[in-house]
């Protein structure tokens, strides 16, 4: 199986990049939401095993200071394609969109923004510090809308994991290296599967 897609986008839920949810409460709501979803719904990642324990999905709490808005997605000179590794261990190609910048907690941060090339949309994963520990090791991904040349809600509160951290059935793509963040984004989705040992 191939997905990239958030169970939202893939559920047909009313939340879409480009009309995010404002408030917290609504957050709450968009979780209590896709924990329904993941628990009863033919489109979940998890197997009839996983729903038969699921007792809901992880998160951090929700963290105001993460919302960026109004991104100028600045273009990248070079070749515009490149092919980006799956947990399948193949490649999937995507376009290079362009590079938005922005600071948490002081510090410096750039991420790629890539497009689809299946008219799926924009894709951006990321990695950070809490990837391993409190997050999935290979990063998580956040849906963003583009307009007028700016990404016009960067909202870390809604970053998810792909589907191939609650299933191994699923190909995902593994989130570059280079879209590594210096910091911990608290904010978001935790990892699913408990750590051993």
């Amino acid at each position: 199986m191939t997905t990239h897609l958030s169970i939202a986008a893939a559920s047909g839920h009313t939340y879409s990049p480009g009309v995010k949810l404002n408030s917290m409460e609504e957050l709450t709501n968009f979780r209590k939401e896709k924990d329904r979803l993941f628990a009863k719904e033919a489109e979940s990642p998890l197997t009839p095993a996983q729903k038969k324990n699921f007792a809901g999905l992880n998160y951090f709490a929700p963290n105001p200071s993460l919302i960026f808005r109004a991104l100028q997605l600045e273009p990248i000179p070079g070749e515009q394609l490149v092919q980006i590794k799956t947990s399948a261990g193949d490649n999937q190609p995507f376009r290079i969109k362009g590079k938005i910048r922005f600071e948490v907690g002081g510090s410096p941060c750039e991420l790629t923004v890539y497009d689809s090339t299946d008219g799926a949309g924009l894709f951006l994963p990321f990695r950070d510090k809490t990837n391993g520990t409190d997050t999935y090791h290979d990063g998580r991904y956040i849906e963003v809308a583009e307009e007028d040349g700016k990404i016009v809600e960067l909202d870390f509160n809604y970053a998810y994991n792909p589907y191939c951290a609650y299933n191994d059935s699923f190909r995902c793509p593994i989130t570059p290296e280079s879209n590594t963040l210096p910091v911990a984004i608290t904010a978001g989705e935790k990892r699913f599967h408990q750590l051993s040992g």
